[in-house]
Formats: structure tokens, C-alpha cells, sequence
């Protein structure tokens, strides 16, 4: 009867849930309360019983809030709930509002690092290419963006007039054209060298220079030779001298 009383001054407290105490009704009511034997606690079982199931579901909950905590605050290691046999719901709500305050100071930091590293970006783009001002970012951007596609298509064409690997760097394809351009002076160098029947870029000069002294007196001859025989073709020349004989 004590531990009854006892259970009946609990439920009936402010604190306790309404649905708890539900009284019996009907003519056996007094003799149920006098041989202590219901109190219109018949449904009470059943209400532990739900009341046990949230305590281990409490215990779950509290391990993967616990989870979710070291998750987010690796740092924090210690908890001063963790050992604890009982868990309350205050111990919950304390962890829950950690977790909150974390996720608020990380996105305050994320937008002052976001703007931060904007910035640098900014400063970073006008300093590479010389530009003095924000209002010039947007143009030297274009100015930019436009050389470069004219840079992407050269190079393409240079990989298939080369015929290099698509994937071959500038470094490549500028020795190639390098090679190219040696080979082409080296052709030139021999047509010369065989058209002025000499191997030897010493006697090159020497009959360019030679050149230079003949040439001059020559045309002045024929010159001279065009006005005197009245003719104005060279090929004449040799016609009109023999007429003359």
C-alpha cells in the first residue's frame, strides 16, 4: 500500500503526463482502493513498459548524436555524459546545441574565408595581368579569354600541319617548327652553294663581291651600246655590230 500511495502521489503531481492516471469507474472502484489492488492504475504496466523502450531508444539516440558530435567536433573528446548509465533529455539537448553552435560558427567562417579568398583572386588576376582597377578586370578577363582561344586554335593547326599528338605540350611543337625552319636554311644554303658551283661560303663572298665589281662597268657598257647602235634590246646588240662590218 506505501509503494501505491507513493505511485499515486507521483502521477497525481503537476509534473506528471495526464494520461497517466486514468481512475476506475463504477461500484468496485472503493472496494479496489481498499484491498489496494488497482487504484485506477490498471493501465500502468503498459505505460512502463513504453516508458523502458524510450529509455534504450534514449541511450541510442545519445550514441549517434554522440557519432555526429565527434564528427563535427573532433577536438572535443570528452564528453561528460558518455559514462553515464541514465541519459536525460537534457544531456541531449546540450549536445544538439553544441552541434548548433559549431554549424553557425563554421558558416559565419566560411562566408568571411569566401569573401576573403575573392579578394585575393582579384588582387591575384590584377597583378598577372597589369590591370589597375576592378573596372578593368572585366575587359582584360575578355581580352584574355579571347587570346587564349586564338592561342588554343593556332596550336591546334600547328599539331596537325606537324602532325603531333594532340596531347604534345608548346615546348614540342616550337622545337619541331625550330627543326623545320634548320632543315629550310640548310636547303637554301646548298641551292646557293649550287648555283654559284661552290661549296665554300668563302668563295660565296668572294664572288658576290666580285660580282659587285663587274656588274656595274658591264650594264654601263651595254647601256652605252643600246644608245650608240639605237637599239633598245639587248639581244640586238650582236646583230647590229656584224651590219656594221
Amino acid at each position: 500500500l506505501k509503494v501505491l500511495s507513493r505511485i499515486d502521489s507521483i502521477l497525481r503531481s503537476p509534473r506528471a503526463p495526464p494520461s497517466i492516471f486514468r481512475p476506475s469507474k463504477g461500484p468496485v472502484q472503493n472496494y479496489i482502493k481498499e484491498n489496494g489492488q488497482g487504484c485506477g492504475f490498471e493501465h500502468l504496466p503498459l505505460t512502463i513498459e513504453m516508458w523502458a523502450d524510450q529509455l534504450v531508444a534514449l541511450k541510442d539516440l545519445h550514441r549517434s548524436l554522440r557519432k555526429l558530435y565527434l564528427e563535427l567536433l573532433p577536438w572535443n573528446t570528452k564528453d561528460p555524459h558518455d559514462n553515464r548509465e541514465s541519459i536525460r533529455v537534457e544531456d541531449l539537448q546540450l549536445i544538439v546545441d553544441a552541434i548548433l553552435e559549431e554549424l553557425e560558427h563554421k558558416e559565419k567562417d566560411s562566408q568571411t574565408q569566401s569573401l576573403q579568398t575573392l579578394s585575393a583572386i582579384v588582387s591575384h588576376f590584377q597583378k598577372l595581368f597589369d590591370v589597375n582597377s576592378l573596372n578593368g578586370v572585366y575587359p582584360r578577363m575578355n581580352e584574355v579569354y579571347t587570346k587564349l582561344g586564338e592561342m588554343t586554335n593556332a596550336m591546334r593547326n600547328l599539331h596537325e600541319l606537324l602532325e603531333l599528338d594532340s596531347s604534345a605540350p608548346p615546348t614540342v611543337v616550337v622545337d619541331t617548327v625550330g627543326k623545320l625552319c634548320d632543315i629550310i636554311k640548310k636547303n637554301v644554303t646548298e641551292q646557293v652553294q649550287q648555283l654559284l658551283g661552290t661549296q665554300d661560303i668563302h668563295s660565296i663572298i668572294n664572288k658576290l663581291e666580285e660580282h659587285e665589281c663587274f656588274f656595274p662597268p658591264f650594264q654601263a657598257l651595254i647601256q652605252d651600246l643600246l644608245c650608240l647602235l639605237e637599239i633598245s634590246n639587248v639581244d640586238d646588240i650582236l646583230p647590229a655590230v656584224q651590219n656594221l662590218k
